[in-house]
């Protein structure tokens, strides 16, 4: 049986349901596995190896570890020696320069967490939720030097609900990258693969989020956008806001239509903290107060109406 010889480029728990894949596939021989270096973690700052390398460590796949890749004269002729058909690239975090995108006999492909052209960049499936959209999927394109830019090869679309968070979608996407991969693998060992450019005229931009994109403005926005932001950002990096200048994390909130309040007004009433938007009343179902535990609103408002006699937000 012929099989393909394969190089995977990836770090994080995101890349490991695709290398599995790769690892046990009968008609890929999988040469090498290449990922970021073991960073210091935890409350001892110990080092840490990547989830990638733990796989491997584990499944005794040859691996190696560097913090520039096109520079690793090591790693090229490593790689020289491999002489592999194809390299996959899932969540490297590293850009291949053309020392490494010529390599290999088909190419270099990159499995993007976006419908492509859309959402380019490093955070696709926090924008997609950000947006409102309702539908995202994996793109794997042919990588060219420029950013997500080459030419697509296989797509698959999901479906995003309406309550669906960061985490949730981010677990959907990792495994749907990896029955991608499968029918991608397929296409190359039957030459069937054929692709298309992407339309430049469609393009945007995804690029990584801060925490500071994680405060919400009650007083200018509507809540489908603070929704929106809630569930984008949940886990990373989190919404939060102020209540009396104390940072307050918001972790879910509820529309509340009966309150009426103006954007800005808080309220406690019924045991529920309420703060009017631009178009309606909202609900903090979840919260964490500095210095506490995540609680529900109703466990929080005692402590909250005994320490202030009125509230701002800000």
């Amino acid at each position: 049986m012929k099989k393909l010889k394969a190089v995977f480029f990836g770090t994080p728990d995101f890349s490991c349901p695709s290398l599995e894949l790769l690892a046990n596939h009968p008609q890929i021989d999988l040469k090498l596995v290449i990922s970021m270096p073991d960073r210091p973690a935890g409350r001892g700052q110990k080092l840490q190896s990547p989830p990638v390398i733990t796989y491997c460590k584990d499944n005794k796949i040859k691996f190696y570890q560097t913090e520039n890749i096109n520079k690793d004269e090591e790693l090229l002729k490593l790689l020289d020696e491999v002489d592999a058909d194809f390299y996959l690239v899932l969540a490297f975090a590293q850009f291949l320069g053309s020392k490494v995108l010529n390599k290999p006999k088909l190419g270099c492909f990159n499995i993007h967490t976006s419908l492509l052209p859309k959402y380019r960049g490093a955070a696709p499936i926090q924008y997609a939720l950000l947006n409102g959209d309702t539908q995202t999927g994996v793109s794997i394109q042919k990588m060219v030097k420029k950013m997500d830019a080459g030419d697509i090869v296989k797509e698959s679309k999901l479906n995003i609900s309406f309550d669906e968070t960061g985490g949730q979608l981010y677990t959907r996407l990792k495994f749907a990258a990896s029955l991608t991969l499968n029918d991608f693998i397929t296409d190359i060992l039957n030459d069937e693969l054929t692709s298309y450019e992407q339309d430049e005229s469609k393009v945007s931009f995804a690029p990584t989020l801060k925490k500071e994109d994680g405060h919400i403005k009650f007083l200018e926005s509507d809540f489908n956008t603070i929704h929106n932001q809630v569930r984008a950002l949940k886990p990373w990096p989190g919404t939060y806001c102020f209540l009396n200048e104390k940072r307050l994390k918001v972790i879910e909130i509820s529309k509340y239509d009966n309150a009426g309040l103006k954007p800005g007004e808080v309220k406690v009433a019924d045991n529920k903290i309420l703060v009017g938007c631009t178009d309606s009343t909202i609900r903090l179902n979840m919260i964490q107060l500095e210095g506490k535990k995540a609680c529900r609103d109703t466990d929080a408002v005692n402590g909250l109406t005994n320490k202030f006699d009125s509230f701002i937000i800000s």
